[in-house]
């Protein structure tokens, strides 16, 4: 699984509108929904905001990562925003400036954990955060995450 193959260019929003969570997470969803990811905004946002009262999706460094999983969700994916003001998501060190939205059909197992550790790994990376917040185009998002997975690849590869 790449994170470009559910991360797409018109799911990412170089600078957020929304100051809160609940209208970052409606945000990001519209863009799922706008490519043709949900049959339902509403379904996937209310799991989305019951998995955030059960605990903060802020991860820290900047970076928040919330997600659901719905019978609204026709396939997996990934939406990605910056907000220069930050948004608090409750992360340990502040607000997060930096926010992934998963999506996962209802039936797809264990799959968004497997796409919130592989999007860990990579944000570990001082460097992949610095790329991401200094991007001035989807491109260059893409490109930022996908030279991590690649290195990700390559550290592995015997």
């Amino acid at each position: 699984m790449e994170i470009g193959d559910l991360l797409r260019p018109e799911l990412i929003t170089l600078e957020l509108k929304a100051a809160a969570k609940a209208e970052v997470i409606r945000e990001l969803a519209a863009l799922m929904a706008a490519a043709g990811f949900l049959d339902d905004v509403e379904a996937y946002i209310a799991a989305v905001m019951e998995r955030e009262a059960i605990g903060s999706t802020g991860v820290g460094m900047g970076v928040a990562i919330p997600h659901g999983k719905a019978k609204a969700v026709r396939a997996a994916c990934v939406a990605f925003g910056k907000s220069t003001p930050g948004v608090d998501f409750g992360g340990p060190d502040g607000p997060a400036h930096l926010i992934f939205l998963i999506a996962v059909p209802e039936n797809a197992d264990n799959h968004h954990l497997k796409i919130l550790a592989k999007l860990s790994r990579m944000l570990i990376h001082e460097e992949v955060r610095a790329k991401l917040a200094q991007a001035t185009s989807e491109e260059e998002v893409l490109a930022a995450l996908q030279r991590r997975d690649e290195k990700a690849g390559k550290e592995v590869t015997p």
